[in-house]
C-alpha cells in the first residue's frame, strides 16, 4: 500500500519544491511539515492537502514531536543539518520509513576529511590530494610551502569559508601567504561553533574548471541518476563575491548541460555510485535517500569537489521540473529497496533556469538581511509561467518578511536558454522591497554565460584528453617540511 501520510522535514525552497512535486502524486497524499518557521509555500501545500504544520526544531527531538502528532507513513528529510542532528536516526528508531540518511551516513557531507579519505581508501576516481588539520597553527605552517591550494572548513558549513589561492606570481608570495593564513583562521572560525567532528581545516590541491552537480537517488542497491545541474555558488555576477548556498541553477536542453559530454556525465555518475557502495561497506548501513556530487570538469577530467547527503538547493527545483515520474512512488520504492522497478523519464527539449532573490547582507552579514519587507506579485509570476518557491521568508501581520537568507527562488522553463532567461528575468522583476535592496544574479542562464562555459569546458577537455592519452597526472609528490615526500597515486 502506498504511503499517504507524508511528513516533510525542512522549511526552505528545497522542501517547498519537494512538497509541490509530492502533492502532484496521483495518490493524493496528506502532507505534513516540520518547520522552524511558517514557510508560506509549504504551509499552502499542507493546507491544500489537509495536513498539519508542526513548528519545532529540525532535529531528533523535533522529529519525535512531529511523528507523535501526525503519525506519518513516511518521513522525507530535506536539510543536511537535520541529518547531522539525528533526525533520520530518530524517525527510523520510531519505526517510520525514512527517505534521508542517519548521521553515520551523512558524515559523507558533514566531514570533508572523511569523504576524501574514503575516496583514497577505495580508489574512487575524481579524487584530489588533501591534508586535514585539527589545529589552525599546523595548517598555517603547512601552507607556507604548499603552493596553490583550496582552503576549506573540514565540516560542512553551508557553503561558507571556502577559498582558492593561486600562487603563480613570485612577487606576491608574501602577500599570498598572509592571505592564506587569514583564510585558515576564517575557515577555522566558521566551524568553531560545531563540536561534532575533530578536524578544523582541510587543505586541497587547487583546481579550476566548470562546475556541475550530479544528484543520485538510491535505495542502497540501485540508483536513479538525475540530470546534471549547474549551480552558481558565488553571490554576484561573473562568479565573484563570497560563496553561499547557491544563487541559481540551470539544466537543459533536456536532461543534460550544454558544456558537458555524455561520457563525462556518466563518469561522474559512476563516481557517486562507487561512493555509495564504499560508504555502505564502511558504515554497514543501507543508504536510502540522495547523494549528490558537486563536480568540476578540470584538467584531470570530472573531479569531485564535495558531496551532499541530500538534494541540492536550488538544484532540486531544476531536477524535479524535468522528472516525469510520481515522486511519492519513487520515494516509497527507495525506502522499500525496490527502486529498480520504478518507471521514470525526463523531459526533453526543455531548459530550466532557477534564480534566487536575496536581501542585501546575505550571505555574510545576515543581521542586515533580517526583517526586511518583500512584495511578491504572485499572480503576475504565475501568469508569466514561472514557478515560485519560498525560502527564508515568513508572513507576519499580512506582509512577507525576510529571515536573513535567500528569500525566494523563481524558475522558468523554455525551449532555449534565451526563452527561459527572458521569462525568468521578467518574473524576478515581480519581487521587490519597499524598505531594502534585493539582489539576484543577472548572468545565470544568459546565453552569454552559457557560451562562455561551453568554450571553457572545451579548452579543459582538450587538456585532460591529452593528459589521459599520454598517461600523465597519475602520480603527485608533495614535500612536507619535517616529514619528507607524500606520494598521491591517482591510478
Amino acid at each position: 500500500m502506498l504511503k499517504d501520510e507524508v511528513l516533510i522535514v525542512g522549511d526552505g525552497a528545497r522542501e517547498h519544491a519537494i512538497a509541490v512535486k509530492l502533492a502532484d502524486s496521483v495518490h493524493e497524499p496528506r502532507i505534513h511539515a516540520l518547520m522552524t518557521h511558517r514557510n508560506p509555500g509549504i504551509e499552502s501545500i499542507v493546507r491544500q492537502t489537509g495536513g498539519r504544520v508542526i513548528i519545532s526544531s529540525l532535529d531528533a527531538k523535533g522529529v519525535a514531536k512531529a511523528i507523535n502528532e501526525v503519525n506519518p507513513d513516511i518521513v522525507v528529510i530535506g536539510p543536511e543539518e537535520s541529518q547531522f542532528a539525528g533526525a533520520a536516526d530518530k524517525a527510523i528508531e520510531m519505526g517510520v520509513p525514512t527517505f534521508g540518511v542517519p548521521r553515520r551516513l551523512a558524515v559523507i557531507e558533514q566531514n570533508k576529511a572523511f569523504a576524501r579519505e574514503l575516496m583514497w581508501k577505495h580508489k574512487i576516481p575524481g579524487r584530489l590530494a588533501f591534508r586535514a588539520f585539527k589545529d589552525a597553527g599546523d595548517a598555517v605552517e603547512y601552507i607556507k610551502n604548499a603552493g596553490s591550494v583550496a582552503i576549506k572548513p573540514a565540516r560542512q558549513a553551508g557553503g561558507k569559508g571556502v577559498r582558492v589561492f593561486w600562487e603563480n606570481l613570485a612577487y606576491l608570495r608574501d602577500a599570498m601567504g598572509m592571505a592564506k593564513a587569514s583564510q585558515v583562521i576564517d575557515a577555522a572560525r566558521s566551524v568553531s561553533k560545531y563540536s561534532d567532528i575533530e578536524d578544523l581545516i582541510i587543505i586541497e590541491e587547487a583546481v579550476t574548471g566548470v562546475e556541475y552537480t550530479v544528484q543520485v537517488i538510491t535505495d542502497g542497491y540501485s540508483i536513479i541518476a538525475l540530470p546534471p545541474i549547474q549551480d552558481h555558488p558565488h553571490a554576484f555576477d561573473y562568479d565573484v563575491g563570497p560563496e553561499c548556498g547557491g544563487m541559481g541553477s540551470i539544466v537543459g536542453p533536456g536532461p543534460r548541460l550544454p558544456f558537458l559530454l555524455d561520457d563525462e556525465y556518466w563518469e561522474s555518475v559512476d563516481i557517486v555510485k562507487r561512493t555509495i557502495e564504499a560508504l555502505q561497506r564502511e558504515v554497514g548501513d543501507r543508504y536510502v535517500g540522495v547523494l549528490s556530487g558537486q563536480f568540476m570538469l578540470t584538467t584531470y577530467g570530472p573531479t569531485l569537489i564535495e558531496y551532499y547527503s541530500r538534494f541540492g538547493d536550488p538544484e532540486v527545483t531544476n531536477a524535479l521540473a524535468l522528472l516525469e515520474a510520481d515522486l511519492l512512488e519513487l520515494i516509497e520504492a527507495a525506502v522499500e529497496g525496490r527502486l529498480s522497478s520504478v518507471k521514470y523519464s525526463f523531459r526533453d527539449n526543455t531548459v530550466a533556469i532557477t534564480k534566487a532573490v536575496a536581501p542585501v547582507g546575505y550571505p555574510h552579514n545576515r543581521d542586515m538581511a533580517i526583517n526586511r519587507t518583500i512584495t511578491i506579485n504572485e499572480s503576475a509570476i504565475a501568469k508569466l509561467g514561472c514557478s515560485l518557491f519560498y525560502g527564508s521568508i515568513e508572513r507576519i501581520n499580512g506582509a512577507y518578511r525576510t529571515l536573513g537568507s535567500r528569500a525566494v527562488e523563481v524558475m522558468a522553463l523554455g525551449n532555449t536558454y534565451q526563452d527561459a532567461y527572458s521569462t525568468v528575468e521578467r518574473c524576478v522583476s515581480q519581487v521587490s522591497s519597499p524598505d531594502w535592496q534585493l539582489f539576484h544574479r543577472l548572468d545565470i542562464g544568459s546565453p552569454e554565460l552559457v557560451s562562455r562555459r561551453i568554450a571553457e569546458a572545451e579548452t579543459i577537455r582538450q587538456v585532460y584528453t591529452w593528459r589521459r592519452l599520454h598517461g600523465l597526472g597519475k602520480v603527485r609528490v608533495d614535500w612536507v617540511p619535517g616529514r619528507g615526500p607524500i606520494v598521491y597515486d591517482y591510478s
